[in-house]
């Protein structure tokens, strides 16, 4: 491997959640990473987080075409092969019933959480096969895709549109030579920002970044053949997480008062 140019890593919406994780766990792993996002302050701000990393930042849009063709000849400026591409694009939006709100609402997240995704995939998997390097294309998903989200009906909508979008996809990149695939979150991210209220089955958002990494890097197991793959859960998470809720549950107060009474009454 000396002398050998090692590939760098695509992430785009490098500076929501999920992409910033996509970049750390890149970072990480000693990936040269090149990251993608409107937010010319967000990516400023991962310099000054991973500043031993090998990272490149690109302030760009992927709303339309003309941006994604600004992006491609950004790209093709780098002069380094690329791995493949990780897109954490998405968007947040407004709780509420969908009956109660605007259609615009609805063409809004729709704009933002699904066009984006397909504006990117027209002009980077044809840029990506001309490597040759059988490259990778990670899409990820949220909740909401499979079963409604309460509350965030136009979230549901938007990630069901998402996954048939990746299934055709996935599809068509084979006349590329490029893997494209999904990697369905099914329930909110936890993050350092929500951990105090966080539901104990949230998924950690770094185990989400080293997952979409792993993706990107096989090549030739069954995995390779589905559009979409479900996130499997963080086990050691899971067991940590598990293993402080027992201990906060034997010195709890009440289960204290709870063992005494039971002392009393034998």
């Amino acid at each position: 491997m000396s002398g050998m140019v090692k590939p760098a890593i695509l992430v785009l919406g490098a500076t929501g959640t999920v992409g910033r994780a996509a970049v750390k766990a890149a970072a990480e792993a000693g990936w040269p990473v090149v990251a993608v996002a409107r937010d010319a302050r967000g990516l400023a701000a991962l310099e000054v987080q991973f500043p031993g990393a090998i990272l490149r930042t690109i302030e760009a849009s992927l709303a339309n075409d003309a941006g994604a063709l600004a992006l491609v000849a950004s790209l093709r400026e780098v002069g380094q092969p690329f791995l493949g591409v990780v897109a954490a694009l998405g968007a947040g939006g407004v709780r509420g019933r969908l009956i109660d709100q605007s259609s615009e609402e609805l063409r809004r997240n729709f704009d933002e959480a699904v066009l984006p995704h397909l504006v990117a995939a027209r002009h980077l998997l044809p840029w990506l096969a001309e490597s040759g390097r059988n490259c990778g294309y990670v899409m990820i998903g949220g909740p909401g895709g499979q079963n409604p989200w309460a509350g965030y009906g136009h979230r549901s909508i938007s990630a069901a549109a998402l996954r048939m979008l990746a299934r055709v996809l996935h599809d068509e990149a084979r006349t590329h030579a490029v893997r494209l695939q999904l990697l369905e979150v099914e329930s909110p991210a936890r993050t350092d920002a929500n951990k105090k209220h966080a539901c104990q089955g949230w998924p950690c958002v770094d185990h989400i970044g080293r997952k979409a990494l792993e993706l990107l890097k096989h090549r030739n197991d069954a995995r390779c053949t589905q559009a979409i793959l479900t996130l499997e859960p963080d086990n050691a998470a899971r067991s940590v997480h598990e293993l402080l809720d027992a201990v906060a549950s034997k010195f709890s107060p009440s289960k204290n008062a709870a063992n005494r009474n039971q002392e009393h009454t034998r």
